[in-house]
């Protein structure tokens, strides 16, 4: 006679719990990827028939740009990154946390008077597809004023922390005036403080119309700086803001750009 086996109640339930959590993932994923992004040279294209760049401005069309963008707060290395970026000739954008702006004034204002490009990367890094859209409000638009009321002008970007959006982050934004920007290659700092591999990362994955994702936080940013500049440098790459990217177009509010 053939005996058969029960299988332990406690498996039963930990094989269940595990497809539900897979069902919510690729949920999610699915969700994710429903989310319309545009890509530089797509925003260019959709930019009225004879448009121009700005005078003194280079032209994304004609030249190969890309745009190195730093996430975090005001008070991270972030004067010896700014030398370095100006002695590379490399205008960048950096998406500041609202919270500690206050402490740093003269690195703000650094920033802006260098010719970088300041957005908005909310009051306490919240991961905002996970609170309400009051929440979202509050988060972008005290960023905003803090940043406004040092440099005289409100941020027209922000960076959703971890790049996690929904509609009604996309919402949100556009209410306050704000188009979304991800990015195309990550560095993976927060990893790993090994200069070498962080450049490498980088270089691995720069290509035309790139938005490349560091911070200055992490020890081995700063460092791989000098590589990462002078490798793209004698590549030709032009560095430009994220603006600067999408220009003769002008970023729209609620959109998402990578």
């Amino acid at each position: 006679m053939k005996i058969l086996k029960r299988r332990p109640r406690l498996l039963i339930l930990l094989t269940l719990a595990v497809v539900a959590a897979v069902t919510m993932t690729v949920a999610m994923v699915i969700q994710t990827n429903k989310m319309e992004t545009l890509s530089p040279r797509e925003e260019r294209d959709r930019a009225a028939t004879g448009a121009t760049v700005p005078a003194g401005q280079v032209d994304c069309r004609k030249v190969k740009c890309i745009a190195l963008t730093f996430d975090g707060n005001p008070g991270e290395p972030t004067d010896r990154l700014m030398d370095l970026l100006k002695q590379y000739k490399a205008p960048s954008t950096f998406f500041l946390e609202g919270r500690r702006i206050h402490k740093f004034p003269d690195v703000v204002r650094r920033i802006a008077k260098d010719g970088h490009e300041i957005g908005d990367h909310t009051w306490t890094h919240a991961v905002l597809t996970d609170v309400s859209d009051a929440q979202i409000r509050d988060e972008l638009r005290r960023t905003a004023r803090a940043i406004s009321g040092i440099t005289g002008s409100e941020p027209t970007l922000m960076r959703p922390p971890q790049g996690r959006t929904d509609d009604r982050v996309s919402n949100v934004a556009k209410e306050l005036g704000m188009a979304q920007v991800l990015w195309t290659v990550t560095a993976k700092d927060y990893e790993t403080d090994d200069t070498a591999l962080i450049t490498k990362r980088v270089l691995d994955g720069a290509g035309r119309d790139g938005i490349i994702l560091l911070h200055p936080l992490h020890k081995g940013t700063v460092p791989a700086m000098p590589s990462i500049l002078k490798a793209l440098s004698k590549q030709g790459y032009t560095f430009v803001t994220v603006s600067q990217l999408l220009a003769p177009a002008k970023a729209e509010p609620g959109k998402i750009y990578k």
